[in-house]
């Protein structure tokens, strides 16, 4: 499960661009005097007008990359992935958010985060699928990904690896859903989705 994001952030200069691609370099934010902010008391990180929850949530997501997962780079997108012990969360269920257990099986949390590389932003509403390929080139588990809320917004799912072993994550993203604005000339950005692979993961079950 998670970790809570913790109200005391540590200082950094940081930008939304910069964060969102890792210039951090592993710093953490601090919050700074919110007397003159919301009643809410959201401040902003380093001065720069980005929300301490904005500036903390992509300190962290670079952070978890690097730790425990890897990314890669096709045309318009910078994908990364992130692989996790199997992790329950709230699913809407006749009408309410009802609490869902891992199932019986299920060993793993693989994440895919798709940024948009230019501006380094996270993309909402992107079809992904995202299968786990053995040594052999068989396909052992393979679903369809969902939008999570957390410490950062993420794509994910549980998968059954029974056997512990070096995979390829295999994630086919399609264009995204969302309208967009632009110039008639320019065309649309991320009109084009993509598939990428992930050599060399290493799945191990937790005993």
């Amino acid at each position: 499960m998670r970790r809570l994001i913790s109200i005391f952030l540590v200082s950094v200069p940081l930008t939304l661009g910069l964060a969102a691609c890792g210039g951090d370099d592993g710093a953490s934010v601090r919050s700074e005097d919110t007397s003159s902010g919301s009643a809410s008391g959201t401040g902003t990180a380093a001065g720069n007008g980005v929300p301490d929850g904005v500036a903390a949530q992509y300190a962290t997501l670079e952070e978890e990359i690097r730790a425990e997962g890897g990314e890669t780079r096709s045309g318009e997108w910078r994908i990364a992935y992130i692989v996790e012990p199997a992790e329950p969360w709230f699913e809407p269920r006749d009408g309410r958010q009802s609490f869902r257990e891992p199932a019986e099986g299920e060993t793993h949390h693989i994440e895919i985060i798709p940024f948009e590389a230019e501006t380094g932003r996270v993309v909402p509403s992107v079809p992904i699928r995202l299968e786990v390929v053995d040594s052999a080139g068989k396909v052992v588990d393979a679903k369809s990904l969902n939008l999570y809320y957390a410490e950062f917004f993420h794509y994910a799912n549980n998968f059954a690896v029974p056997e512990a072993g070096t995979y390829t994550l295999r994630a086919t993203l399609e264009s995204p859903t969302f309208l967009r604005h632009g110039e008639k000339e320019e065309g649309p950005t991320l009109a084009e989705g993509t598939t990428v692979t992930f050599d060399g993961v290493e799945l191990e079950p937790e005993s």
